[in-house]
């Protein structure tokens, strides 16, 4: 058992950590109720601390005292007193039915109400009518003795995990993770003003947009959503673009339940990635084909992207037809070859693709399922330093497995004479000892690009010796130009030829199964670049 783990309070110590961390970066944010928190936290008893803590990180709010048995904490009532004099927890909370039916087994269920048939949701069921008004646990079920706690800190506590972590998705388990060596951080050296919020209202901002965000995605009804929503820009560029982002899926929503208008006002607000497009063809739906075609044409001087230079692509021609304007020569793509093959149906759970790479495998050309692994690994091996470097707002506690500004619009440009730096050593020859030296020396480290369960040596190797620089140069600088994109898409397959120093990729399609945009672009991308690519349509021979 790692050192961390062996002290039985490990949790607590963890807690504590996270604590000195908010006080040393963020004393100047913490209102009143979170300065005092910590203060009065610090005071108690450590078996009070330890028992708090332990119902933080579990699930819920409500705890039967029975089911809180540590051996390090001791009795549990007597710790949490301290809590409940505190009025952090609560010892007789009143409870609806649907809570008390959260912490009874069936056979409780019995001993309250009586045996009866059925299982415990239809139990519940049958009863809400009878069993109207709240109880405490006591009331309830007087013959068990236990009692149940409900803790009353939960948003203080997800307010202080959201100034450690800077989001909300990740939680007290990547302490335990990262002690267990289940996930391991590139260690990046942290200033001590390193922090993902600025002032208070950055932090409140976020809390209301998660507010909004939750109440979006249970489903909320979107006229009552509507006038609550974030219309106006924020200062804060990290947290805009979440703000956009919402206002985005919204709209999608919008465009999916009929309301057009309200879709295209949001998507006129929003400035998110895809949001032009989406306009033009709310536009076009809406029988405002003039002005489709002139936003169309302005997007087309100048495409956020390669996605939306492909959307517009099969836009435009179609408003030309509906405006009856002459039509335009099709820009002329590049030939892609194909393999059509016609192989025995494989057994489960055996894919296609792997019923390819079975079929076109050699001794003297293996062939490696890769997909989006490969190119992605070896630009996050030889580009490491530059994806870690400790620029200001990148990295601000110690467990990122990437820079928090990874997919903001200056990525590139914040570092780019170090990406420069590196991608130059495929010019010298440099390249193929560092990545080798990256490889071993971070080995299983997180990373947003190296995938280390798909990359063993002898794939490394083959990969080095086959694929050309300049290639994988310009590979890394399409990662590079749009790394949300542009890490997805690439072929299935790749085969090599170690001794003739050659390789080809694979993109594998069954029956029925066709092209993917993003699939189409790189398809687009190798094809002008000399990159030998080949689709390969499989039909089965039992069909």
């Amino acid at each position: 058992m790692p050192a961390a783990l062996e002290d039985p309070f490990y949790y607590l110590n963890n807690f504590h950590t996270l604590l000195d961390w908010i006080r040393e970066r963020y004393s100047d944010l913490l209102d009143a109720e979170e300065q005092a928190f910590i203060e009065d936290f610090h005071a108690l008893p450590r078996a009070s601390q330890a028992l708090l803590v332990r119902m933080v990180m579990r699930k819920g709010t409500l705890f039967r005292a029975s089911k809180l048995n540590y051996a390090e904490i001791g009795e549990t009532r007597a710790a949490a007193e301290p809590l409940v004099a505190l009025g952090w927890v609560d010892d007789a909370p009143e409870l609806e039915l649907p809570q008390l039916f959260g912490l009874l087994t069936l056979g409780e269920v019995d001993a309250c109400f009586g045996k009866a048939p059925g299982r415990k949701a239809e139990r519940l069921e049958a009863l809400m009518c009878e069993h109207v008004e709240p109880r405490t646990f006591a009331a309830w079920y007087p013959a068990s003795g236990d009692c149940v706690y409900a803790l009353g800190l939960m948003d203080v506590c997800d307010r202080l995990r959201l100034m450690f972590f800077g989001n909300l998705y990740q939680d007290w388990s990547e302490f335990v993770l990262a002690d267990l060596g289940i996930y391991q951080y590139e260690k990046v050296e942290i200033d001590a003003s390193a922090r993902g919020f600025r002032e208070r209202a950055d932090l409140d901002y976020y809390l209301q947009l998660h507010r909004w965000r939750e109440r979006f995605e249970a489903g909320e009804a979107l006229d009552q959503l509507f006038p609550e929503l974030p219309l106006q820009p924020h200062s804060n560029p990290w947290l805009d673009a979440r703000r956009r982002k919402l206002l985005f899926q919204v709209g999608q929503q919008c465009e999916r339940s009929e309301l057009l208008e309200a879709a295209l006002g949001l998507y006129g607000l929003c400035d998110y990635p895809g949001a032009r497009v989406r306009r033009i063809r709310v536009l076009e739906r809406l029988d405002a084909n003039a002005e489709a075609f002139d936003l169309a044409q302005h997007a087309c001087a100048g495409p956020e992207s390669e996605e939306e230079e492909q959307h517009l692509g099969r836009i435009l021609p179609r408003l030309r037809r509906k405006l009856g304007l002459p039509k335009e020569s099709p820009a002329t793509r590049s030939p892609v070859q194909r393999i059509d093959l016609v192989l025995p149906q494989p057994p489960e759970p055996l894919s296609v693709e792997h019923a390819v790479l079975l079929h076109l495998h050699e001794d003297g050309a293996p062939v490696h399922y890769v997909e989006n692994t490969l190119f992605n690994s070896l630009f996050g091996l030889l580009c490491w330093d530059a994806i870690f470097a400790a620029l200001p707002g990148a990295f601000f506690h110690p467990f990122h497995n990437g820079p928090a500004d990874l997919l903001s619009p200056d990525f590139h440009a914040r570092r780019a004479e170090l990406f420069d730096a590196c991608l130059a050593q495929l010019d010298s020859g440099a390249y193929q000892a560092s990545i080798r030296r990256t490889y071993a020396t971070k080995q299983g480290l997180l990373s947003p690009f190296v995938h280390w369960g798909n990359l063993d040596e002898t794939l490394l190797e083959q990969a080095l010796a086959c694929l050309p620089a300049a290639q994988l140069r310009a590979c890394f600088q399409r990662i590079l130009a749009d790394i949300k994109s542009n890490r997805a898409g690439l072929p299935d397959l790749i085969q090599f030829w170690p001794e003739e120093r050659r390789f080809r990729l694979i993109e594998v399609k069954g029956p029925g199964d066709r092209l993917q945009d993003n699939q189409l672009r790189w398809l687009e991308f190798c094809a002008q670049h000399g990159i030998p690519v080949e689709v390969c349509y499989v039909q089965w021979a039992d069909a």
